[in-house]
């Protein structure tokens, strides 16, 4: 999305500065939890984490991949010139790059996914309140664009907000789906990993383990969580369809607060009378 229309908080979540500090976390939790284990050394483990506070160098990564071409093995080595590479000859070990990759992706889609949670919430306040101080403001009801029985603006509010109620529910639905992780190896058969350890990792982002993971996590989760981000668009695109349709000059049922509208012909704000001449021209 191009800048103006970015929102910041949402951008950050998506940034490769973002991605590649939720990649050190999970090879640093997984390194801990191996070390409890008796797996690996408790104090390289240790080590790991004196790259907590590391800005990690986009360019160098991106500098490495184009030598290594892979995009996990390039954050290991950029990982290891922080960390010492002697401390840091345990990162990864027993795990496979999807096991970084789509764990990242799925934390990534869970913080998006409460910032959304939060914005419907303020959107359901609004509508609520519209509906409530408009539920006697009288407007015509119209059946395929002609006139038919009376309604009010409140129950066109208060069908927006029982739509979007049902759309936060179905987010919160789909938040759950997509907040698995998976730490599980090759193929997912925890042949070289311990399933303990995607236990803690999982825990310390806030995600469930994948009850059966393989080399991925199960697409069809971020086919849910997508499928349902495009149900709530359209309801968007219909408030707003419906809020321009009544601003039109031919109806006139909803009024713009700005005032680039006045001394346009058929023009009402504040009290003004509408222009008859331009009516009968049109």
């Amino acid at each position: 999305m191009i800048p103006r229309y970015s929102r910041p908080d949402m951008v950050a979540i998506w940034s490769p500065e973002t991605k590649f500090r939720i990649w050190f976390e999970i090879e640093a939790h997984a390194c801990d939890a191996m070390a409890d284990l008796g797996v690996i050394p408790r104090a390289n483990a240790d080590a790991v984490w004196k790259a907590r506070d590391v800005e990690f160098d986009v360019a160098r990564i991106d500098e490495i991949e184009a030598e290594t071409k892979h995009d996990v093995i390039a954050f290991l080595t950029h990982l290891a010139e922080h960390v010492g590479s002697d401390e840091a000859r345990f990162v990864h070990q027993g795990m496979t790059s999807s096991d970084v990759l789509d764990t990242c992706f799925n934390v990534q889609l869970a913080r998006a996914a409460d910032i959304l949670l939060a914005d419907m919430d303020g959107l359901l306040a609004a509508l609520k309140r519209r509906a409530l101080e408009h539920k006697d403001t009288v407007r015509i009801g119209r059946s395929h664009g002609i006139h038919a029985e009376p309604t009010t603006m409140g129950l066109t509010f208060a069908r927006f907000y029982a739509e979007m109620d049902r759309n936060k529910r179905r987010l919160q639905q789909a938040r759950a789906e997509i907040a698995t992780g998976a730490i599980s190896g090759a193929v997912g058969t925890f042949a070289n990993i311990d399933p303990r350890v995607e236990e803690h990792v999982c825990a310390k982002l806030g995600l469930a383990p994948e009850p059966i993971s393989t080399q991925v996590i199960p697409r069809d989760r971020h086919a849910a969580f997508f499928a349902t981000l495009g149900v709530i668009a359209s309801s968007i695109e219909n408030v707003a369809t419906e809020i321009r349709h009544m601003q039109g000059l031919r109806l006139r049922e909803a009024r713009a607060k700005a005032g680039w509208l006045r001394g346009m012909p058929g023009a009402r704000l504040n009290g003004e009378k509408s222009d008859a001449s331009w009516e009968r021209q049109t």
